[in-house]
């Protein structure tokens, strides 16, 4: 028996074992071990070879517009971008990740437009592990859904979930620290519900023999193998409703009920017409607030405050970040800067390298000849 007709019985088997506590370190290692499989088998295809895709990431982020075959991105793309997608009213017009450039506030935020997703992607259907690689590598997942076909997001979803795509989420408070013996030891907060062998299964699958486990946070078995697993990439997403224009007055509470039955919040959603250029400076100011960026501008000596090219940091970045991105040696150099702004206590402020920036601050860097 192959690879996937083992993953087909573990899938079997996972369905048909009822969930109870004396099941649950059973469903522990089932899951722990289809894990493993799943990894083979992707491993497997990577080295079979055939064409891929391959994006060179440019500017200050990388934006994903993941959609069915035709529900509108790269006429969206086109829209927001100088990308010239191929478009067409029929499906699969994409064949390859098409990038483009989205210029706003002054960052350059790289959108790919990448071949439609359908069901069975991540199994490698249609070419949808090399696609979903690609989304992989993004800061920013935007689901371009037709007016038409809600529905479609939970495919997609699904199609993301299964690529270890977690969207919307934070990694979870499972910290596991090797040790030479003793075996597996097990550290829970009072509100997780999972047994401690349960633990200790999921971790032998894994092939630990002696380690701490500590679970700080309230973990079903799935977010648990999230923890254990370092192959899992946490993205931000935005839901963008295409072909809003098409809507009938008599057929938008439908649309908001879809929505709503994929816990979607309507006022959430972006609706937008690729086609007739609408609701593209809503979406465009919604991609720049979930990509957490902010502005520095740089104030060069003798040449004044740069507020036309603004240095482009991520929210939390430091003065240090900033040094680090002007690249050359000026981290070795610096010495102190001067700052004015959101975060500064006062114009000019003296500042080092831990000092945390915002959006919009003014900043100049001294630094040793």
């Amino acid at each position: 028996m192959g690879l996937e007709g083992e993953i087909e019985e573990l899938r079997e088997e996972i369905t048909e074992t009822p969930y109870n506590k004396s099941t649950e370190a059973h469903i522990g290692r089932l899951k722990s071990k289809l894990a493993e499989k799943k990894e083979k088998l992707e491993n497997q295809s990577s080295a079979g070879g055939g064409q891929g895709y391959s994006v060179e990431q440019t500017g200050d982020a990388t934006v994903a517009l993941v959609g069915m075959p035709s529900a509108g991105k790269s006429t969206l793309l086109n829209a927001l971008t100088n990308a010239e997608s191929e478009v067409g009213a029929y499906e699969f017009t994409t064949l390859d990740v098409n990038p483009g450039m989205l210029k706003h506030k002054g960052a350059n935020i790289q959108l790919l437009d990448v071949p439609g997703l359908i069901a069975g992607a991540a199994g490698g259907r249609g070419g949808g592990q090399e696609v979903l690689s690609v989304i992989r590598t993004a800061d920013l997942v935007v689901f371009v859904l037709s007016v038409f076909e809600i529905q479609a997001y939970a495919k997609l979803s699904k199609e993301l979930y299964q690529n270890k795509i977690r969207l919307d989420t934070r990694p979870p408070k499972v910290r596991i620290t090797p040790k030479g013996k003793g075996g597996i030891d097990v550290t829970m907060a009072p509100e997780v519900e999972l047994d401690e062998n349960t633990v200790r299964e999921v971790l032998r699958e894994r092939d630990y023999v002696n380690a701490d486990v500590a679970v700080s946070e309230a973990v079903d078995i799935d977010r648990l193998l999230d923890g254990v697993l370092d192959n899992r990439v946490y993205l931000p997403s935005l839901v963008a409703v295409n072909k809003a224009d098409l809507i009938e007055p008599d057929y938008l509470e439908t649309v908001n009920s879809d929505l709503r039955d994929h816990d979607i919040d309507p006022d959430d959603a972006i609706f937008i017409s690729a086609e007739a250029e609408k609701g593209l400076d809503t979406l465009r100011e919604r991609i720049w607030q979930q990509l957490d960026l902010i502005r520095i501008y740089m104030d060069k000596p003798g040449r004044g405050t740069d507020y036309e090219e603004p240095l482009l940091l991520r929210a939390g970045q430091t003065v240090g970040d900033a040094c680090e991105k002007l690249g050359g040696e000026l981290e070795d150099r610096f010495r102190f800067g001067r700052l004015s702004g959101p975060s500064a206590k006062h114009d000019d402020q003296q500042v080092g390298t831990d000092h945390e920036l915002e959006d919009e601050d003014v900043l100049r860097i001294v630094a040793r000849r």
